[in-house]
């Protein structure tokens, strides 16, 4: 486990509420009503990790700046098994790959887990599990998706 204190970046739908979890009832690292917030280190970061969500026709998308102060993160940065697609599998009926990783890092008491993208390996995101380590939320910014980040 590390710690970590710095910046995280979330997207989110223009208004929505920055310190809300994730709706989905899965995704890479939470299932079966688990609480997970992703954001990543970068706003590049943010626009990468969202990129096979997005639609054209999606409402506006802002980045929100979180501060965060953790003392136990596990880091799973490197690891490519981490970052597999692992929709397809889920789609499959099989249980998400990447579920082992988080719900072995939750029972160790970390509050979330840094990882690499799987497109970009060099930006690194940021998955909570815990939300009080969020200190600050930062005033949102709108995202023009169509320009480079």
């Amino acid at each position: 486990m590390q710690a970590f204190e710095g910046v995280a970046w979330r997207m989110i739908t223009a208004g929505a509420d920055p310190l809300g979890p994730a709706t989905a009832p899965v995704g890479r690292f939470h299932h079966a009503g688990q609480i997970a917030l992703y954001t990543s280190l970068t706003v590049e970061g943010t626009v990468v990790a969202m990129q096979r969500y997005l639609r054209p026709d999606d409402p506006p998308r802002e980045v929100v700046p979180l501060t965060i102060r953790a003392t136990r993160l596990a880091d799973l940065r490197g690891n490519p098994e981490a970052s597999v697609v692992w929709q397809d599998m889920h789609a499959a009926g099989a249980a998400s790959p990447t579920w082992a990783f988080s719900d072995r890092a939750r029972q160790a008491g970390a509050e979330g887990m840094l990882y690499s993208s799987r497109s970009r390996p060099d930006l690194t995101h940021l998955v909570l599990f815990d939300l009080t380590v969020i200190r600050e939320v930062g005033l949102s910014q709108a995202l023009d998706l169509d320009q480079p980040h």
